[in-house]
């Protein structure tokens, strides 16, 4: 490579790392990640406890997780700004309808993250009839690690982690559902 080439190739890494600080912050809603904070608390892992929550229901109530339940349950952290969200919304209300008397289904909106109007918007639009709990302060995305949205938690009824998921298929979705169900006897 000739010092001409180099030098411009020097430039453009300069420029673009100057434009990347500059735009620190400002990460436009479709693609903005969620972060967890830095670790206070241990990593969720599977067959370990997971982190107790008491959060709003967007229709009001508090709900609770953590500790032994009745239903096993599904925990599905995401965002209005969220193209996979959106993607796999219609899946999760079709696979709650089915499931709802054998598991718990929970919608955490990470409210910090995102706005009340809007996710009341996003449940409207794909007619979640499961409870959604707003994360207004980020204490649950923090407490669960998150990393980016959607997230869902697959939770026996002892209150232990069994698997992390993401978007998935309707029909695999369902058979880790099923899976969570046949684990717990039911």
């Amino acid at each position: 490579m000739t010092r001409k080439y180099a030098g411009m190739l020097a430039l453009i890494a300069l420029l673009t790392g100057a434009a990347l600080y500059q735009m620190k912050g400002q990460v436009q809603p479709e693609s903005r990640p969620v972060f967890a904070a830095a670790s206070k608390v241990g990593r969720v892992v599977p067959g370990q406890p997971v982190p107790a929550l008491r959060l709003q229901g967007m229709r009001g109530g508090e709900f609770t997780v953590g500790g032994e339940r009745s239903k096993p349950l599904l925990l599905n952290f995401w965002a209005s700004w969220c193209g996979p969200c959106h993607e796999e919304a219609p899946d999760l209300q079709a696979v709650y309808a089915k499931y709802k008397d054998q598991v718990d289904f929970y919608g955490v909106n990470v409210t910090r993250e995102d706005g009340l109007r809007e996710a009341q918007g996003f449940v409207k639009k794909y007619g979640f009839t499961f409870p959604v709990l707003l994360d207004t302060e980020g204490t649950a995305a923090d407490a669960y690690r998150l990393r980016f949205v959607p997230t869902s938690y697959l939770i026996d009824r002892k209150g232990n982690l069994v698997e992390v998921i993401h978007v998935l298929p309707a029909a695999q979705l369902e058979a880790k559902i099923r899976g969570l169900i046949g684990a717990q006897g039911a």
